[in-house]
Formats: C-alpha cells, sequence, structure tokens
C-alpha cells in the first residue's frame, strides 16, 4: 500500500508500507524501538544499500521522501546490536508483524481486527488499498515487460548502429554494401541516384552540399595501366559520420541494413 501503516512496539511508534508486495520499514522507527540513539548512523553502519531506499511516502501531513529498510534490512539492524531490546524487537517482527501482513495484507494487531468487524468501513479501506496497490505492482510490472519487449524489438539496430560507432576508422563502400546485401557498384549507383555523389573518371566524388561535412576521405592509390604506365588513382573511404549518414539517408527510402531486415521478417 501507498500509506504508511503505523503500530507500536513498546511505545516506540514503527510505520511501515508495502512496496511491489513486499514489506519496508521506516528506518528511523525501527533503529529506534531497538533503542539506537543514532539512528542515521546506524542505518548506514550496519544496512546493506541493496536492504535500504528512498521512497515517497504518503503520510497524513503530505507525502515525504523516507529511508526505508525491508525485511533483511531490519535482521541486519538489529542483529548488530548488543541493546537488550534488539532480540525481542526481532522476534516481534518475524513472529507476528511480517506474518499478519502477509496474511491480511496489513498489520492487523487484535484492536484492528475487531475495529475491522466492527466497521464495514474499515475493512472496506484497508480492502480498497490492498486492490489500488495490487493494481499499481500489475500496471508497472506489464510496463517493464513492454520495455524488455521494445528492448529486444530494438537490439539488432542497436547492434549495427552500435557496430558503426565502434569503428572510428574509415571503411570501404564494399564494407558498407555488403551490410545491405549489395556490391560496391550497386551502392555507388543508388548514392547517386539519392543525389550524393557522382561518377568523374572512374571515382565517385560528393556532391557540393555533402563535400565539407567530412563525410569521406580520399587518399591516392598507386596502381599500373595496361600497357606498364605507373599512375595514381584517388580511393574514396567512407568515414564513421559517413557511414551514418549513409544508414540514416537509406533508412528514411525504407532500406535497411539485413540485420535489420531479418528482424523485419521475423515480426
Amino acid at each position: 500500500m501507498n500509506e504508511l501503516q503505523n503500530f507500536n512496539f513498546e511505545g516506540n511508534e514503527v510505520r511501515t508500507v508495502l512496496i511491489n508486495d513486499e514489506p519496508y520499514f521506516v528506518g528511523k522507527d525501527v533503529a529506534t524501538a531497538i533503542g539506537y540513539q543514532n539512528t542515521r548512523k546506524a542505518i548506514k553502519d550496519h544496512v546493506k544499500t541493496k536492504y535500504m531506499r528512498e521512497e515517497r511516502i504518503v503520510t497524513p501531513s503530505g507525502t515525504q521522501t523516507m529511508t526505508v529498510i525491508s525485511e533483511p534490512g531490519i535482521y541486519q539492524l538489529a542483529g548488530q546490536s548488543k541493546l537488550p531490546t534488539a532480540e525481542p524487537f526481532q522476534d516481534w517482527i518475524y513472529e507476528e508483524v511480517l506474518p499478519s501482513i502477509r496474511k491480511h495484507g496489513a498489520y492487523m494487531t487484535d484492536e484492528k481486527i475487531e475495529e475491522a468487524l466492527l466497521n464495514p468501513d474499515t475493512i472496506i479501506s484497508l480492502a480498497t488499498q490492498l486492490k489500488n496497490e495490487r493494481e499499481k505492482v500489475e500496471v508497472e510490472r506489464n510496463g517493464r515487460l513492454i520495455a524488455e519487449q521494445r528492448v529486444e524489438e530494438l537490439q539488432p539496430k542497436a547492434d549495427y548502429y552500435d557496430q558503426i560507432l565502434s569503428n572510428k576508422g574509415v571503411v570501404t563502400v564494399t564494407s558498407i554494401a555488403k551490410n545491405y546485401g549489395m556490391t560496391a557498384p550497386e551502392l555507388n549507383k543508388l548514392l547517386n541516384r539519392l543525389g550524393v555523389q557522382y561518377s568523374q573518371s572512374g571515382s565517385w566524388y560528393l556532391y557540393k552540399k555533402y563535400q565539407k561535412n567530412g563525410y569521406t576521405h580520399t587518399i591516392p592509390v598507386p596502381y599500373s595501366h595496361r600497357d606498364g604506365r605507373p599512375d595514381i588513382k584517388p580511393q574514396t573511404k567512407w568515414t564513421q559520420k559517413g557511414h551514418i549518414f549513409i544508414y540514416q539517408l537509406l533508412k528514411e527510402h525504407g532500406i535497411l541494413p539485413m540485420i535489420e531486415m531479418k528482424d523485419e521478417s521475423a515480426v
């Protein structure tokens, strides 16, 4: 339940709240009931981080952020104490409070049970709180499942994008084309039809509007003519930025890399 439930241990108020159907206890109340003078230090020194959390709790004076601790956290806090009230408090939690919470969805003292039996409004209130909490848990659970499914659906896309980002150097058009099930000439011609590049003397160059974007890097490559004459031919390779540009451009035109095409066909 998202509202605190109060109960009493030897004159000390101890507040509890159900979070995802698990009981949590206000840390300060527990430390005080056990007998610690410096409650903040006691919690910090004895309770592992995984057994405590900051929670927004509805109180009579408004919503407050409180440090709450789980059942194992209580045992750590009590087990580390040599104070005379530590063991009775731990027994009380273990033998009375937790069994009642798990059975009724709330801490039901004899007085509370009698009140519930005599006053229908009380039992209706408890049942409504429990119903609301369970509905909240179900909504959160469904939200987690949807998010997990969405992550799985997007994973192949993320993998391909990560492949691009992991390569800090330049890549040939042949390498990029293979990811799309194409040959280098096919991809070059496609980029030409999309207005990205043009061919001149057997080499591909970006159109003016793309030349200053850092998409490509041209290097001179020595080669020999058929008659044996040595010469140099420019070879264009794509930078990481250019590779991302190609990916986004082709995606806008409904052209996906093979890893994403496989994902689409599996849906």
